[in-house]
């Protein structure tokens, strides 16, 4: 099979005798020896096909990146094109590094701009995650030993990246290390250029702060790292971990309790993960030799909001609530009419509180026999089925690390004396409700403990007196 690479071609598959494409005329074989296959990938500026070498007996596969740009404004294109141009620089000035892609050819053809490269055989990180689930700290060690070298080495080289993340790094299946790709929007850098401000490339939710700023920087690239780190270890998109009030990384937050952390490795993480440049590592040399400095001592490093409430002395009061999450995590599902827990399960273990916290309000709508959506009046409230209320709370308990969850906020409730605007006081709840309700809650794991899931799902005209009888009606069922 032949794959045209002619802009605007409808009907692009050929079969692999042909020369010209049978639909718009295309020639299909590149410089008279590359031949298209299949596309592979499309970014901002390029497409890229895996592709046969016809020169060669064997003819092996090899990776070719298109300069793909259909806009009229010709400073954009001309900055595409340049950027175009500085990747086969970057990849030929960077030499035959194992863990980098060869460049194979570099050329000109029917004016249009092709990079010929190394095929890569083996998935990014980003595939891996997406199939395996999140890493672990075993693994993350394994990437920043084998990966730290190769920024070391293209640093040394005078080149940044600028687009560390796991899409851009490849798990090689021959040896499986991993493999730095594209570099199309490197630049090379030097000690005047680093105070250039420049065009603001790269992955938004990777970028360290000064390269949002068009000012990148060796350690933006470290920053990239750490980012890409803490993705795959938590499997939680970069940008849901920030938090904005703090005005750092909450990534600690979203640790799952069966796939802890060191405080070795969260040190290391959170070093390079440090807004200002001066804080961070100043080079993955130094990265390296942290890793191989041993403390005295290590510990298993909990999650940041359980670590936050054992210690608070609000939360004394919620021993009770923390025992049930002991049990919580080993608990079987039960629901009294058969109701399906795996969507509010798949939410809670992937930190989306506002999908679990919707999907919350559907479960206690369908146990009472409600349609999803309505509201429930306090005398709903009391005929919830056991199973199904505690089912609810141990799920959110379990993935919150006890945060989070209807005992949390009964706790709570009787240690306040059963005073509502107290309760909503601690919680972060408003005492009444605002036009839009759902802009009253806050759906991040910094929120205060107790603050969902959130009394969305209630109704009727003494709605505020749901908090007293979902004490009393899990205190019925045996909790709080």
């Amino acid at each position: 099979m032949s794959y045209c690479v002619g802009l605007g071609c409808t009907n692009p598959r050929n079969l692999d005798t042909e020369q010209f494409c049978r639909y718009c005329g295309v020639q299909l074989v590149l410089k008279d020896r590359y031949r298209p296959m299949q596309p592979i990938g499309q970014g901002g500026f390029g497409k890229t096909f895996l592709a046969v070498d016809g020169h060669i007996p064997s003819r092996p596969q090899c990776v070719i990146k298109q300069l793909c740009f259909s806009s009229s404004d010709r400073a954009t294109f001309n900055k595409a094109v340049a950027l175009f141009r500085q990747e086969a620089m970057r990849l030929d000035q960077l030499g035959r590094h194992p863990q980098i892609p060869t460049l194979l050819a570099h050329f000109e053809h029917d004016r249009q701009l092709y990079l010929v490269q190394e095929l890569i055989e083996g998935l990014t990180l980003g595939n891996k995650l997406q199939q395996q689930g999140s890493y672990t700290e075993a693994q993350i060690w394994s990437l920043l030993q084998n990966l730290l070298p190769v920024l070391q080495f293209i640093h040394e080289r005078q080149v940044i990246h600028r687009d560390i993340k796991p899409a851009n790094i490849i798990h090689r299946q021959s040896d499986r290390l991993p493999v730095l790709i594209d570099f199309g929007i490197a630049k090379l850098f030097s000690h005047t250029q680093l105070l250039q401000t420049g065009t603001i490339i790269g992955s938004p939710e990777y970028m360290a702060p000064e390269q949002t700023r068009g000012k990148a920087h060796p350690t933006s690239d470290l920053y990239s790292l750490g980012v890409t780190c803490i993705h795959l270890l938590t499997g939680i998109p970069p940008l849901d971990m920030f938090d904005i009030v703090e005005d750092g990384w909450a990534w600690r937050d979203f640790v799952l309790p069966e796939n802890p952390v060191s405080d070795r490795l969260s040190q290391i993480l959170n070093r390079l993960l440090q807004g200002k440049i001066s804080q961070r590592f100043q080079s993955a040399a130094e990265v390296l030799q942290a890793m191989q400095t041993k403390p005295p001592a290590t510990k298993t490093l909990l999650p940041h909001s359980a670590k936050t409430q054992l210690i608070s002395p609000h939360n004394i009061t919620l021993l009770t609530a923390k025992t049930r999450l002991q049990s919580a995590t080993h608990t079987q599902i039960t629901s009294k009419d058969g109701i399906n827990y795996t969507k509010l399960q798949e939410f809670l273990a992937k930190r989306k509180w506002k999908d679990a916290d919707s999907e919350t309000w559907n479960i206690l709508c369908q146990s009472v026999n409600k349609l999803p959506g309505q509201y429930l009046y306090n005398s709903d409230i009391n005929k919830l089925p056991c199973e199904d209320l505690q089912t609810i709370d141990q799920l959110w308990l379990k993935y919150s690390n006890g945060h989070f969850g209807f005992s949390v906020q009964s706790a709570i409730y009787r240690d306040v004396g059963d005073d509502y605007p107290s309760f909503c006081d601690r919680i972060g709840w408003p005492t009444h409700n605002p036009p839009d309700l759902d802009s009253a809650f806050n759906f991040i794991n910094s929120s205060p403990v107790g603050h969902l899931p959130s009394r969305r799902w209630v109704g009727g005209y003494q709605w505020w007196r749901h908090a007293g009888t979902l004490a009393a009606k899990l205190e019925q069922c045996g909790g709080v």
